[in-house]
């Protein structure tokens, strides 16, 4: 289902005030395919999964709860390295940004969110 232009038009709107307010958070938000899972990561840690299974149930069947230890925690391992995406270089264009204090940034709805629950302090007892 496509967006109107109204539609279309808000959605940018907000993209840009959140690239605005946290760049950082809105980087990392953001989809790119340099950050997603690796085809070679996931078969690496599926066959380190089926080791760990291995040495799990060789640790069962020959009754040694250390070699039954190891495995489960080689496979645990394994599913880690999976699941996780590979850390890369930041490369992009925030590098060079110089860093602004974090209420430097703020435009209107969380700036209107806070000056709300200050006032709302401030009328307590």
């Amino acid at each position: 289902m496509a967006l109107s232009e109204h539609e279309q038009r808000l959605l940018d709107q907000l993209e840009q005030q959140l690239h605005a307010d946290d760049p950082k958070f809105a980087h990392s938000m953001a989809s790119s395919t340099r950050r997603s899972m690796s085809t070679r990561r996931l078969v690496i840690g599926s066959l380190v999964t089926i080791a760990g299974i291995l040495v799990l149930l060789a640790g069962i069947g020959s009754q040694l709860i250390v070699v039954g230890v190891a495995g489960f925690i080689v496979m645990g391992a394994g599913v880690y390295f999976a699941t996780t995406k590979a850390k890369t270089v930041e490369t992009g264009h925030t590098a060079g940004l110089p860093s602004k204090p974090a209420s430097a940034g703020r435009s209107g709805f969380m700036s209107s969110l806070e000056d709300k629950w200050e006032e709302r302090k401030r009328d307590q007892p």
